[in-house]
């Protein structure tokens, strides 16, 4: 049976359901995407619309009886590999079962595709990480994510990046670098994560 039908733990707008996203939703999952990624690393990562998602991958939503969206699960899909390119649950509705639900049904869709691993990156926020770990998922591969923001502290871009193009001023900078570096980076950047990948078998 697909995990679509599970009835979730209720709240006072009543059980939530997961189902395929509709466009009807992108209100919704944007209010909820956003909250929810306040209070960890990707803060400052706001969309203006909803990323499509091409076949065979697909969008997943936890909702309540009105339509409410109270989590989101989007999975691309290459050839042996799905990925979850964002996974977010509304913090006032976080700790309820909804993230475990919406994994469930990727998984199980996933799993019909015939597609061999589900992965995903994620920077270094404890209760994601932990909640990572908690469904099972391995970690292995990590780089680095450098933010250089001259607002932060001033002449971060210019140590990241030495000459500017002439006319052009950078004020803030995202940019990969090495896990080996981790701790010389930390000390010249304010803002620095290590991003990690997940991966489980469907």
């Amino acid at each position: 049976m697909s995990q679509s039908s599970m009835s979730l733990p209720s709240t006072p707008r009543g059980p939530w359901a997961v189902r395929a996203y509709l466009p009807a939703d992108e209100p919704s999952w944007l209010r909820c995407r956003v909250l929810s990624f306040l209070g960890t690393p990707y803060y400052d990562n706001v969309l203006p619309a909803k990323p499509p998602i091409a076949p065979p991958g697909f969008a997943l939503v936890a909702v309540d009886a009105a339509g409410t969206v109270a989590g989101i699960m989007d999975v691309t899909v290459e050839e042996a590999l799905a990925t979850i390119e964002t996974v977010a649950v509304h913090p006032d509705h976080q700790h309820r079962g909804i993230g475990r639900a919406l994994l469930a049904e990727a998984r199980g869709r996933v799993r019909a595709l015939g597609v061999g691993t589900l992965d995903a990156w994620t920077r270094d926020a404890p209760d994601t990480l932990r909640w990572y770990r908690a469904m099972g998922f391995a970690e292995s591969d990590h780089y680095v994510h450098v933010y250089a923001d001259d607002h932060a502290a001033p002449g971060e871009t210019g140590r990241a990046i030495g000459a500017a193009r002439p006319g052009l001023a950078p004020v803030t900078l995202h940019l990969h670098g090495a896990l080996a570096e981790e701790e010389t980076l930390r000390k010249e950047f304010t803002r620095v994560y290590v991003c990690r990948r997940f991966a489980l078998t469907p």
